[in-house]
């Protein structure tokens, strides 16, 4: 794979001024950030094989490099980002003077499937969040260590479904940001924006415990961070995936359960419930209802299954 160390000087530069943009001024998710960079290492790697630069390149050389990633076989969705990080990149290199002029501007994204959101069910989402301490040793009876990871993790999984919160804000949460008196959590989401969530009753027993009797153990020299890992160090989002998949693979063996699965399933299970859709998307922090409509969709699928299983008729 292309790294920005085989690229010259000049690009490699040129790419860093513009991830410290969307870092920045952005205010982009670490994984999107990296992503993008990728994205336009890979194209600017194209391009000087072909005796070209990101500053110099005009459409049919973009369109070409997109061709290359379809042959090569990418998938739809990870082609429609690149193109996504190319117009972004090109957007902002031709307002920093960077570039005279915009090749992407004429550049079309491939069709993708809006696929609908994998979503648990209520008890299979409740019982995720309780595996943790559920094995055949007691938490009691583990090392202190051993404990304290069941507990941060039984801790954070309540974070996740109990309150719909995003790996990165999982990862990113300080001790300051939990007010566990009003059952409220601060979150900073996408765009740096702030919002307060409420944490479930199971959600406050658990941080209890846990900032009793388990980050004691854990913390290390960052002691603003309310999850660490094994090292001492800010649970970041790659730990979180592991501990879910790791949960998940053994009590929903075959089944493909990330982070996010328990996000989607807190908006449903919400939808399903009553919950006003405007206050769903006040709870997951999306910008636009029309993100947030898509849980209405899983929602519907449910109800015309229950129907189809249930009705006499059906």
């Amino acid at each position: 794979m292309t790294s920005q160390e085989d690229l010259p000087t000049s690009e490699a530069r040129l790419i860093e001024a513009f991830v410290s943009y969307l870092r920045h001024e952005r205010h982009l998710s670490d994984h999107t950030v990296t992503a993008y960079r990728r994205d336009l290492t890979q194209l600017a790697s194209f391009l000087a094989r072909g005796g070209s630069s990101l500053a110099s390149a005009r459409y049919p050389q973009l369109r070409r490099f997109l061709a290359q990633q379809h042959a090569l076989g990418y998938a739809r969705a990870s082609i429609a980002r690149r193109v996504g990080a190319i117009r972004t990149f090109y957007r902002w290199a031709l307002a920093s003077g960077a570039t005279d002029g915009d090749p992407s501007a004429l550049l079309g994204s491939p069709k993708v499937v809006n696929r609908l959101p994998t979503v648990l069910r209520p008890r299979e989402a409740a019982a995720l969040a309780e595996a943790p301490g559920s094995s055949d040793a007691p938490p009691g009876d583990l090392d202190p260590i051993e404990r304290a990871v069941v507990l941060r993790d039984r801790a954070a999984l309540e974070l996740l479904y109990g309150s719909g919160l995003r790996v990165g804000e999982v990862a990113g949460l300080t001790c300051v940001q939990v007010d566990l008196d009003r059952g409220r959590v601060l979150v900073r989401g996408k765009g740096d924006k702030e919002r307060e969530v409420p944490i479930s009753d199971y959600a406050v027993d658990s941080l209890n415990v846990y900032l009793s009797a388990g980050r004691p153990t854990m913390a290390g020299e960052d002691h603003t961070s309310l999850f660490f890992n094994r090292k001492g160090k800010p649970f970041s989002g790659r730990d979180i995936r592991a501990m879910v998949e790791q949960y998940a693979g053994r009590l929903l063996p075959g089944r493909r359960v990330t982070p996010h699965t328990l996000r989607h399933s807190f908006a449903t299970h919400l939808l399903e419930g009553g919950a006003d859709i405007r206050a769903v998307q006040e709870l997951l922090g999306h910008a636009s209802v029309a993100t947030t409509q898509r849980y209405t969709h899983v929602s519907r699928t449910r109800l015309f299954q229950a129907y189809e299983q249930s009705h006499p008729r059906a």
